[in-house]
């Protein structure tokens, strides 16, 4: 919203007291990081149970997200439905049909457009290909070179212009800078900064005459404040990547909706993002004046719970692509006596239960060959899981990503290498950040970012621990995303040796782990990981 004084803020709320003939006004709906949620989600982000949806204990899903839409549709005369990024990965929905169902799912609903998120790279520009060439609405990514790679230098476009009631709309794409380590975006792939991609795009849409610019931006709340800040001549900024919910009425929020930013030139501009996994649906107004500038934006996320039916046909649809899903995902494999937290929020900044779970079952694995320390990215633990039965469906949905382990060797300098990486990026909730198992250390946030946070880091040995030697060889395991310098882990990459990338898939040695226990797991946290000033 533009920052006016004296005579012209009169005059703006002289105007806006009954709308110009020149005001356009659009409703921007959307969502981000889906992450494969196809169906109904519980409390914890996992699939709902038929228990649970019977007590109408369910959020989101294709089915009821359409409902919401059509609802919405209704009440907003102009539209604009866009999605910021990560349609991929995160259950057997995306395991079973990679990105054909989310392309179903998205031509369903009716998107306008969406931005590629760094799990859109996840089984490499192949898939991606699939994903672009299945649905009726553009797939944008301008903050990539993709000139050197044969299935996309023809087709993944910057930016596109669509028409809503009359006007034209630029849409332009970004994802985060370092998708090439979170990802397997391949060698012929070279993303770059955001602001600088967004920024020329811009100035190429003026030069054509587009005046109303909106930016679907999978880059985090933190890094879309940033570019808004930057860059000139971007309308409204729709987030994703940080899963983040903003609002005006949930005390949980990290912030309102819209978050309002001035770039350089004093001009406010609105974010907005909706958590994830379809629990919410964004819905902002934006009124635009003849000039093409933002003169009011208002809104919420409105979250899509029991109380909005799911559309009848699309959830008979959803059903029978479930079909060949349900024997593998209704397997129990094991129990725990409470719930089990895998959530971004704890993983990614401090010692969590999923993460000990996972660290140990990788650890207990391969214990046998003398492996001293397990390190798990955060990021790579997708869900939480409830109390009572653990299912295969549950297990597979928090590790959706196929990793296998990977054992090699390292030095204790270098170990502390990967640990400095990991605390690197805490604040923007970096998915890099270690759960261990096998050792404990402590961290400073005051330190410099990937230089000096680590305070100390100790090893097991035998029933206590004692200091990591930095001139010892220690023999680890991880997992072969991060074993071959995903998530920044570039150490193990380029120190790591003896390296071996194929062990037993992940979610089987969870399993594995789980059915060896006598009772029920029991989540423990124990101070492996010490937040210090």
């Amino acid at each position: 919203m533009r920052r006016l004084t004296g005579a012209a803020a009169i005059a703006l709320t002289a105007a806006m007291a009954g709308p110009a003939l020149a005001d356009y006004t659009l409703t921007i709906l959307h969502t981000n990081d889906m992450h494969s949620r196809i169906e109904p989600i519980n409390k914890y982000d996992s699939t709902c149970s038929a228990d649970e949806a019977t007590k109408a204990e369910c959020f989101g899903g294709s089915a009821r997200l359409l409902s919401g839409i059509r609802a919405a549709r209704e009440a907003h005369p102009n539209t604009l439905l866009v999605d910021g990024g990560d349609q991929f990965q995160g259950t057997l929905f995306y395991t079973q049909y990679k990105g054909k169902a989310a392309a179903e799912m998205m031509n369903a609903l009716g998107y306008d457009a969406m931005t590629v998120g760094n799990h859109e790279f996840d089984d490499g520009p192949q898939v991606l290909r699939a994903l672009m060439e299945a649905v009726d609405f553009p797939v944008l990514l301008a903050n990539a070179d993709v000139t050197a790679e044969p299935e996309l230098a023809e087709t993944l476009k910057p930016s596109a212009v669509i028409e809503k009631g009359g006007e034209k709309i630029g849409l332009i794409g970004v994802t985060p800078s370092d998708t090439g380590e979170l990802s397997s975006a391949g060698p012929n792939v070279r993303f770059s900064d955001p602001a600088e991609a967004v920024r020329a795009e811009v100035e190429r849409l003026t030069e054509e005459g587009v005046t109303r610019i909106i930016l679907l931006s999978h880059s985090g709340y933190a890094v879309d404040q940033r570019i808004a800040a930057e860059v000139n001549g971007i309308d409204v900024i729709v987030g994703g990547h940080s899963n983040t919910l903003l609002s005006n009425t949930d005390d949980t929020a990290a912030g309102p909706y819209p978050t309002m930013v001035p770039n350089p030139t004093g001009i406010d501009v609105p974010i907005v993002q909706a958590y994830a996994y379809g629990k919410y649906l964004g819905e902002l107004t934006v009124t635009f004046d003849d000039s093409g500038l933002v003169t009011a934006a208002v809104g919420n996320p409105v979250i899509m719970d029991g109380q909005i039916a799911e559309d009848s046909d699309l959830k008979a649809r959803i059903e029978e692509l479930a079909g060949p899903l349900q024997e593998i995902r209704e397997r129990v494999v094991g129990q725990s006596q409470v719930a089990i937290d895998g959530s971004r929020e704890t993983c990614r900044a401090k010692e969590c239960e999923m993460g000990n779970l996972v660290a140990d079952a990788m650890l207990a694995r391969v214990a046998d060959q003398g492996t001293a320390v397990a390190i798990i990215n955060g990021g790579g633990l997708r869900a939480s899981i409830d109390s009572g039965e653990i299912t295969m469906g549950e297990v597979l949905t928090v590790l959706p990503f196929q990793n296998t382990l990977s054992t090699f060797q390292l030095t204790g300098a270098d170990i502390e290498a990967a640990l400095e990486n990991g605390v690197s990026q805490v604040e923007e909730g970096g998915g890099r950040f270690p759960q261990v198992a096998g050792l404990k250390y402590a961290w400073s946030p005051a330190g410099t970012p990937g230089q000096d946070r680590i305070r100390s880091v100790e090893i097991r040995e035998g029933e206590g621990y004692v200091p990591l030697d930095p001139e010892k060889t220690y023999l680890v395991v991880s997992n072969n995303f991060m074993r071959t310098g995903g998530d920044g882990y570039t150490v193990f990459a380029e120190k790591g040796t003896e390296a071996y990338d194929f062990g037993p898939a992940l979610e089987e040695v969870v399993v594995e782990y789980l059915a060896g226990t006598d009772a029920a797991y029991a989540p423990v946290i124990e101070g492996r990981i010490t937040e210090v000033q």
